[in-house]
């Protein structure tokens, strides 16, 4: 995931909700010998220390070497955030809204076609993401800088909180 995306949504992201602290968990850190991990990186160049890192790979620099689906946690977090394995992703946020403290945050990038579908529709009914944040420019997942053509975001779920709605935000 490009820093560059991530620190520009946590620019908009904290503007908004100004007191984020506490525990985070990044539960799909990637990262490997060439590339870090880009969210456990962008949050502490933005000041949060308390990271704890999971990755299902072996050759992850994630601290923690599991399958998130089938981790317990030892503890809540105020905030898990990730980019998700597209076809998990379903399954990861709901996991994730039982792993956050009450009131605390899952933020998942994702593209933005994951509002439509069939299939996720009675996900909408049960909880609808607080906010997304749409990137106006197409990442690059790779080191030769190409995009696919999709477009992306950065959903925001708040635990407890049930929306009528999600505000829309364009950055």
């Amino acid at each position: 995931t490009p820093p560059n995306a991530i620190l520009n949504f946590i620019d908009e992201f904290i503007a908004i909700e100004e007191d984020i602290e506490g525990e985070v968990l990044d539960p799909c850190a990637g990262g490997d010998d060439k590339h870090p991990m880009s969210y456990p990186t962008a949050l502490e160049m933005c000041g949060y220390n308390n990271i704890t890192t999971l990755d299902i790979r072996d050759d992850s620099l994630a601290e923690i070497k599991t399958d998130y689906l089938t981790w317990t946690p030892n503890k809540d977090y105020s905030m898990i955030i990730t980019n998700p394995p597209f076809n998990l992703a379903e399954k990861i946020i709901e996991k994730a809204l039982n792993d956050v403290l009450e009131n605390g945050f899952i933020i998942m990038l994702l593209r933005l076609n994951f509002f439509g579908s069939k299939k996720r529709f009675d996900m909408w009914n049960k909880q609808l993401p607080k906010y997304c944040f749409v990137h106006h420019q197409r990442m690059s997942f790779t080191d030769d800088g190409k995009t696919d053509s999709i477009e992306y975001c950065h959903m925001v779920w708040q635990k407890s909180y049930y929306p009528e709605f999600t505000k829309l935000k364009v950055i």
